[in-house]
């Protein structure tokens, strides 16, 4: 964008040819398939990601070999056995700059180092079978550049292990929380009623009965009395890390 206005100070091509340009320079089209959008990062402040699920092998392979993205990218919900699967398929300066997180179901390509910031998210579970929604998330908030300190297997069925927990991420003065739950959902209104933090809730689907599928925590965490929490779609680490994000970037604009 400051090479074409560059060019049209000095004259060098007209309005609509800058209008153009800039138009063009707005996404990347790839076949039929594919509009990827490669200023996500300068317009909004957070990376592009790629959501792996509902798109064909070859599609993805395309997009990861293909796209003239700027900074890093992120492919979201690609588990182990599809990436072992297309992997052979990338081109070897992707090989060269790729790390997938079996754990999250994430694959990073990261074209530049990542610039370090100094603000932080405290990322909390309340059980084992939330950690890899807490993991989408993390990596995702490390992929901006903010610390993510975590502290998972901390719900409220015994919850002497949370107000530990609690103050530790206090005492390491995250700016924001972000607490994943299933079953009943009860883990972020805990959290809010101690604490002066921004709350991030995120209900998973670890459930079962009227708990199936995360229906019953969303409700929950939509319904909590405690005020201050955000609530974003089940199993969505990735929206609560972008959310966050958003958060610090503010912040951080404003120091």
């Amino acid at each position: 964008m400051k090479d074409i206005l560059k060019n049209l100070l000095d004259g060098k091509i007209s309005v609509d040819e800058a209008e153009s340009q800039l138009r063009v320079n707005e996404f990347q089209e790839l076949g039929d398939n594919v509009k990827f959008d490669t200023h996500r990062k300068q317009r909004v402040g957070v990376c592009e990601a790629v959501y792996s699920k509902g798109k064909t092998d070859d599609d993805l392979v395309n997009i990861i070999n293909n796209v003239e993205f700027k900074d890093n990218l992120i492919i979201t919900r690609l588990d182990e056995s599809r990436f072992n699967r297309i992997k052979n398929q990338f081109n070897d300066n992707v090989l060269e700059k790729l790390t997938f997180y079996k754990e999250a179901s994430i694959l990073t390509i990261n074209k530049k180092e990542i610039e370090k910031k100094n603000l932080s998210v405290g990322i909390i579970t309340a059980g084992t079978a939330d950690v890899p929604v807490a993991q989408e998330a993390r990596i995702t908030i490390e992929q901006s550049g903010y610390n993510a300190i975590t502290t998972y297997d901390v719900g409220i069925a015994g919850i002497h292990r949370l107000l530990n927990k609690i103050s530790f991420l206090v005492e390491n003065e995250v700016d924001v929380i972000i607490a994943v739950a299933g079953m009943e959902g009860a883990l972020p209104s805990v959290v809010a009623g101690l604490v002066d933090i921004p709350i991030i809730a995120v209900p998973t689907s670890t459930g079962y009965g009227v708990g199936e599928k995360g229906f019953t925590a969303l409700f929950a965490m939509l319904q909590s009395c405690a005020p201050g929490i955000s609530v974003v779609n089940i199993d969505n680490g990735y929206g609560a890390a972008v959310n966050a994000i958003t958060i610090l970037n503010q912040i951080d604009k404003h120091k």
